[in-house]
């Protein structure tokens, strides 16, 4: 009897020493997913041009694949990736942060590029022509995917960066718990988003009372414009978290002059200020001109992204260059 009570014990002990770990694991989740909310509201304003123009019917399928992508980006690949180069290889990390974050300055710099000189692009022509809504939706997402890796890969590493070190399996879990709860963050708040006029139509239709039929009517007309205007903050929050993650990049690697110009930048503009919002307008100006900054390096790849490397990388995958 007593060998079954120091067993139960023991049993107690390690079932509370499991439910601290997990409140540990919940614990570090959300203090490093706090840490990547900057990145998870440009995740949400760039995912809803990617099911712009398509049947409201495909809108939420579109959806769930993405996240499907996202899902299979930050736990297959990142997670173990973040992982193994944190252990084994820690000086990796940030010029492969600074990689993604180019190619985040060429996408936005190319949307940016086409809205100023729009010509003919024989892509671009099939895409309106949209004879194959298949091969469009294939491609969207495809794309999406691609951008949600780059962003993905920004959110875990600094997620990794804010858990304390410790146990390798905590820090997976914790990990893995960011990446999962990002993601359903992300994918709810562009399911609603998309989805807003149809709510909006039901509401016109079936509320039963008139300021209920009013807010339909309102949603109906505003989502086209509010989707415009999405498509624009996620053209900008690519260049912004693109053009930040270079910055930051070339400070860690020790050349700090662009990093300290913008930040004395925003300082100097926003002294002599006091009240509440000092913070956000100091925020404001170093984003800007994180933007900027990233747009013109956007605009110095271009040449190089479509003359160089696209026709590299279709050389050695067989593709042609309007596949990419």
């Amino acid at each position: 009897m007593s060998g079954l009570l120091a067993l139960l014990d023991d049993v107690a002990a390690i079932a509370k020493v499991a439910a601290a770990s997990v409140d540990d694991v919940a614990g570090m989740a959300a203090k490093a997913g706090s840490k990547t909310a900057g990145i998870i509201i440009d995740d949400a304003a760039v995912t809803p041009k990617y099911v712009h123009g398509f049947e409201a019917k495909r809108e939420l399928p579109i959806i769930w694949k993405i996240t499907k992508g996202s899902l299979f980006n930050k736990l297959v690949i990142l997670l173990p990736a973040a992982m193994l180069m944190n252990a084994f290889a820690p000086w990796l990390i940030t010029p492969l942060l600074m990689l993604g974050g180019a190619y985040l300055c060429f996408e936005g710099a190319e949307k940016v590029f086409h809205l100023l000189f729009p010509h003919g692009d024989p892509k671009i022509e099939a895409d309106l022509d949209v004879r194959d809504p298949a091969h469009l939706e294939e491609e969207r997402v495809k794309g999406a995917i691609k951008t949600d890796f780059i962003l993905s890969a920004e959110i875990m590493t600094i997620a990794l960066a804010a858990i304390p070190d410790g146990i390798l399996w905590m820090e997976a879990a914790t990990l893995a718990v960011v990446a999962i709860g990002v993601t359903v963050v992300v994918y709810g708040s562009v399911a609603l988003i998309v989805k807003m006029d149809d709510i909006g139509l039901y509401l016109a239709a079936a509320a039963r009372t008139g300021v209920g039929r009013a807010l339909g009517k309102g949603l109906v007309k505003g989502m086209p414009k509010l989707m415009a205007l999405l498509s624009t903050i996620g053209t900008a929050a690519m260049l912004w978290v693109g053009g930040s993650i270079i910055i930051h990049g070339l400070d860690v690697l020790g050349w700090p002059v662009l990093y300290d110009w913008i930040h004395h930048v925003a300082e100097a503009a926003v002294h002599g200020i006091s009240g509440p919002a000092i913070g956000f307008l100091e925020w404001l100006i170093v984003a800007g001109l994180d933007g900027l900054l990233g747009l013109a390096l956007g605009m110095i790849l271009i040449p190089l992204g479509t003359r160089v490397i696209g026709p590299l990388v279709s050389r050695v995958t067989g593709k042609s260059p309007e596949a990419h």
